[in-house]
């Protein structure tokens, strides 16, 4: 089995910092590309980084320059850096990762959710 697990959300005042985690584990054979949605009240569920296996990088329109997105293979694990933090940020972040189990085809795996709240 692959479990996923999150940590690094919490309350922040606009412009501050927080980095968020997502830590794969089970009987992993590879993990493909790696990415954070959020989803806020209301909303739809957005994308809002993904770094593929290879370290590309892509980024919502509304986070360029103010987050990074990062990986560690060796940890199976995804960072989301986020600076400059704005109210707008404010939604609930899910890793999304997209794991070939041994044995088993490629899918996507979804971490628990991790609130980032952004207010003064």
């Amino acid at each position: 089995q692959v479990q996923l697990v999150e940590s690094g959300g919490g309350l922040v005042q606009p412009g501050g910092s927080l980095r968020l985690s997502c830590a794969a584990s089970g009987s992993i054979f590879s993990i493909n590309t790696m990415g954070w949605y959020r989803q806020a009240l209301g909303k739809q569920r957005e994308l809002v980084a993904r770094i593929s296996s290879g370290g590309t990088t892509n980024f919502a329109d509304s986070v360029k320059g103010r987050f990074t997105i990062s990986r560690d293979n060796a940890k199976n694990t995804v960072y989301l850096q986020m600076n400059s933090l704005k109210p707008e940020d404010t939604a609930v972040y899910y890793c999304n990762l997209k794991i070939s189990p041994v044995s088993q085809s490629s899918r996507d795996y979804w971490g628990q959710g991790t609130q980032v709240t952004v207010s003064s």
